[in-house]
C-alpha cells in the first residue's frame, strides 16, 4: 500500500479591504445659531423695509433720502443687466447707458405723450431695451473681447449724439416730463414699488441661471469653441443674453425716468456706461448679492451721501478741489484695481462667508474665493 499525498483545494486568501471614511455629518445649526442668523435677517429686513419709513429708527430719513435709496434700488437693475452680458456671457458693453436710456424716453413718451398707464410704459420699456439689445448682439455675432466692446462704445456714443437728440422723442435740452403713477406719487411710496421690481428681476436673474440656458452662457464663458463641440447652439444663447440683459436695462430706464420725473439726454452719457461697470466688476461678476452691493455703494458714492455721512466734503472739495459728483469716478478705478489684484470675486467674494453662514452653512472664512476675474477665456 503506498503513501498518497493529499492536495488540499487552497482557500482564497480574504481580499484586502481600504477602510471607507465615514460621510461627515450634515452641518445643522444649533438653537442659538439659527436665533442668531434670525436676528441678523431681522435686522436686514429693518433696513431695507423699515428704515425708509422712519419706522422704530433713531435716524430721520427725509425725502432727499428717499430719493437716493430709490435711486441705489433701480442702479441695482441696471448692473444686474450688465452682469448678464459681462458675467455670465463675458461680453464686456460699454454702452450700457443706451439700453437704459432709449428704455426711459419710452416709458416717459408713453406716459406723457400717449397717457398711456404707467405699467404699460414699463412693458414696453422693456421690450424696446430687449429688441435694441438682441439687435447689437445680432451685428456684433462674429466680434469678441475688445472688438465688441469698441462696437458697444460706438452704439452708446450713437445713441447718444443721434437717439437722445431728436426733440420731438426726447424734449430736447428742456427734458422729457415722466410722472410717477398716481398711488407712487411719494417718494416713499416709488421706493417700495423700486423694490418689487427689483425682486422681480432678482428672481428671473435666478431661474435664468438654473436653467438649461444659464448653463450654456457658462459654457459660453469658458470658451465658446469647446461648448459648440458639445452642441450648444452659440449664436442662439449669445442672443438670447442680450436680450435678457435689455429686457433689464430697459426697466431701470423706465424707473429711472419716472424717478426724476424729468429726464435730459445728458443724463445717458459715457459717465454712466463706466459707472455700470464699475458696479458691476467691484461688486462681483456673477455674484447676485455683490452686484446689488457694489451698485448701492456707487449709488450712495455717486448722490454724495456716503461723502456726507463721513463729513469728507471739505477733503475732496476744499483740499484736492474735486466735486462730489466727481467722486465716484476717482475712486471707483482705484477699487476696481483692488478688486483685480487683492479680491477678483469683488463685494461678492467678501460677504459670501456672511451669505452662506445667514442661509444655515457653517462659517467659512474662505469660501467664496476666487482667484481671477474670468472674462470668456481670458483671465485677468
Amino acid at each position: 500500500m503506498s503513501d498518497s499525498t493529499q492536495v488540499l483545494p487552497a482557500v482564497p486568501a480574504e481580499p484586502e479591504t481600504t477602510p471607507v471614511a465615514a460621510p461627515e455629518p450634515r452641518f445643522r445649526p444649533s438653537r442659538a445659531g439659527w436665533t442668531a442668523r434670525g436676528l441678523v435677517w431681522a435686522v436686514l429686513a429693518w433696513v431695507v423695509l423699515a428704515l425708509p419709513l422712519n419706522v422704530l429708527s433713531p435716524f430721520e430719513v427725509g425725502v432727499t433720502d428717499i430719493d437716493v435709496a430709490s435711486l441705489a434700488v433701480i442702479y441695482a437693475i441696471g448692473a444686474l443687466s450688465l452682469n448678464v452680458l459681462l458675467g455670465y456671457c463675458g461680453q464686456i458693453s460699454l454702452g450700457h447707458q443706451a439700453f437704459v436710456g432709449v428704455g426711459a424716453f419710452a416709458s416717459a413718451y408713453i406716459v406723457t405723450n400717449l397717457q398711456l398707464s404707467f405699467f404699460l410704459a414699463v412693458g414696453v420699456a422693456a421690450l424696446f431695451g430687449a429688441v435694441q439689445a438682441v439687435l447689437l448682439g445680432a451685428v456684433s455675432l462674429r466680434l469678441t473681447g475688445l472688438y465688441f466692446a469698441l462696437v458697444t462704445l460706438a452704439y452708446g456714443s450713437f445713441a447718444q449724439e443721434t437717439l437722445f437728440g431728436i426733440t420731438s422723442l426726447t424734449g430736447g435740452e428742456g427734458g422729457k416730463p415722466a410722472p410717477r403713477p398716481d398711488f407712487f406719487t411719494s417718494g416713499y411710496r416709488y421706493y417700495y414699488l423700486c423694490l418689487a421690481f427689483l425682486a422681480l428681476v432678482l428672481w428671473i436673474d435666478w431661474r435664468l441661471t438654473a436653467s438649461k440656458a444659464g448653463r450654456a452662457m457658462a459654457a459660453l464663458r469658458e470658451n465658446p469653441r469647446v461648448a459648440s463641440s458639445y452642441g450648444i447652439d452659440v449664436r442662439a444663447y449669445i442672443l438670447v443674453a442680450f436680450a435678457v440683459s435689455g429686457l433689464f436695462a430697459g426697466v431701470a430706464g423706465s424707473l429711472v425716468a419716472h424717478h426724476d420725473e424729468v429726464i435730459v439726454p445728458s443724463s445717458f452719457d459715457f459717465r454712466l456706461a463706466l459707472l455700470f461697470v464699475l458696479m458691476t466688476v467691484v461688486g462681483g461678476l456673477r455674484s447676485r448679492t455683490g452686484v446689488v452691493l457694489g451698485a448701492v455703494f456707487f449709488a450712495l458714492l455717486e448722490e454724495g451721501a456716503l461723502v456726507a455721512m463721513f463729513g469728507l466734503e471739505g477733503f475732496f472739495e476744499g483740499l484736492l478741489g474735486l466735486p462730489t459728483e466727481f467722486v465716484s469716478l476717482v475712486v471707483g478705478p482705484v477699487l476696481l484695481v483692488l478688486t483685480l489684484t487683492l479680491y477678483p470675486g469683488g463685494i461678492g467674494q467678501q460677504v459670501a462667508p456672511i451669505r452662506l453662514w445667514l442661509t444655515g452653512h457653517r462659517f467659512d472664512r474662505h469660501a467664496g474665493r476666487v482667484d481671477d476675474v474670468e472674462v470668456t477665456d481670458v483671465r485677468a
